[in-house]
């Protein structure tokens, strides 16, 4: 995210995360995904190109991606030289992940209406801009949108003039994330052609995320592809079930989502996507709860199974995102558990 306890020193989380993206490069993981949010204590990193710039240098294989930037923050001429250069220096080894945003205190502090779809507006049309400067032949050009305007104008030889493009053409791969039932921007990812990231907490409504990349697919003239499909999780692993539980119950992922995931979703009317029925009462969705129905939490053979459940009621898809948190205080359990995730359970699903 990252996900920090409140208090954490910045320099310190973030340094942390940095080794730890190293280590994950070092034991074999794919890929890794940094977010950006403004005004969230437990998820602090406003720019995710500085940590994703610095774990480059330190790593070989693993693709790091910003999970992502939110567009209406940025002025998209702004965000596109950004974007291309990063694409440069990482020699391709970038996804490029994009959200309008979500938090509402967020929204107030770049005066967004998000509450009546604002950003998200924002979003398409920065979006279609940024895409213009990395792709038109035009020399000149001028762009007058809703929100933003600007004017690329051909300079003077060398002197001056528009020369930075992507390294990966036509741009970088993009990723947009989905977190709502029938999520509208996994309908964009569908219609786009974009990495979907499916950002849940339950099972149940997966099928409606699918459905959603169906739907965008379909109107875009597109066939969905299960296999771009990414589904986020929160994942344990120990000896035994129980000492899992008490791992996460009692430890960064408990208290995380006791004191800031529970109560958000309870805020924003989205409890009921945890439940395994509709008859749970909001009361009974505890940490507990999560842990038994939600999370790949347990031994090897317990978290294989509920990983091929997963598979199961979302009809499959391509790459498991296992979330990360905080760690400095369960090195030897977190590090194991991933070790354990990567190298004797995710084999059996290749």
């Amino acid at each position: 995210m990252p996900n920090h306890p409140v208090g954490r020193d910045f320099a310190e989380g973030h340094y942390h995360n940095l080794e730890y993206i190293a280590w994950l490069d070092e034991v074999g993981y794919e890929e890794a995904w940094v977010g950006c949010h403004y005004t969230v204590p437990r998820e602090p990193n406003p720019a995710p190109d500085l940590l994703v710039a610095q774990a480059l240098t330190q790593t070989k294989n693993i693709r790091i991606s910003p999970g992502g930037y939110m567009l209406p923050y940025h002025h998209p001429a702004e965000l596109a030289h950004r974007i291309a250069w990063l694409d440069h220096i990482s020699k391709g080894r970038c996804y490029l992940g994009i959200g309008s945003g979500s938090i509402p205190s967020d929204w107030a502090l770049f005066n967004i209406d998000g509450f009546s779809g604002e950003n998200r507006r924002m979003m398409e049309e920065s979006l279609d801009i940024m895409i213009r400067l990395w792709t038109s032949d035009e020399e000149e050009f001028e762009f007058s949108g809703e929100h933003w305007q600007g004017k690329r104008i051909p300079g003077h030889g060398d002197l001056y003039r528009p020369h930075i493009r992507p390294l990966t053409k036509p741009y970088p791969q993009i990723a947009i994330a989905g977190f709502s039932a029938s999520s509208p921007t996994l309908e964009m990812a569908g219609q786009r052609g974009f990495i979907p990231l499916s950002l849940s907490f339950g099972n149940k409504y997966l099928t409606s995320h699918w459905e959603a990349m169906e739907k965008g697919a379909a109107a875009g003239g597109r066939t969905a592809d299960r296999d771009v499909w990414r589904i986020g999780r929160d994942v344990y692993i120990a000896d035994t079930d129980a000492e899992a539980k008490d791992k996460v119950v009692n430890g960064i992922i408990g208290e995380q989502y006791r004191e800031f995931w529970l109560p958000v979703l309870k805020m924003i009317g989205m409890l009921d996507t945890c439940k395994h029925h509709p008859d749970v009462a909001d009361s009974d969705v505890t940490v507990e709860y999560m842990v038994d129905h939600n999370m790949l939490v347990g031994s090897a053979e317990t978290v294989k199974q509920r990983l091929e459940d997963l598979v199961e009621v979302s009809g499959g898809f391509g790459t498991l995102l296992a979330t990360s948190y905080d760690h400095i205080d369960d090195m030897d359990g977190w590090r194991e558990s991933k070790r354990v995730l990567i190298d004797e359970i995710i084999p059996k699903f290749a």
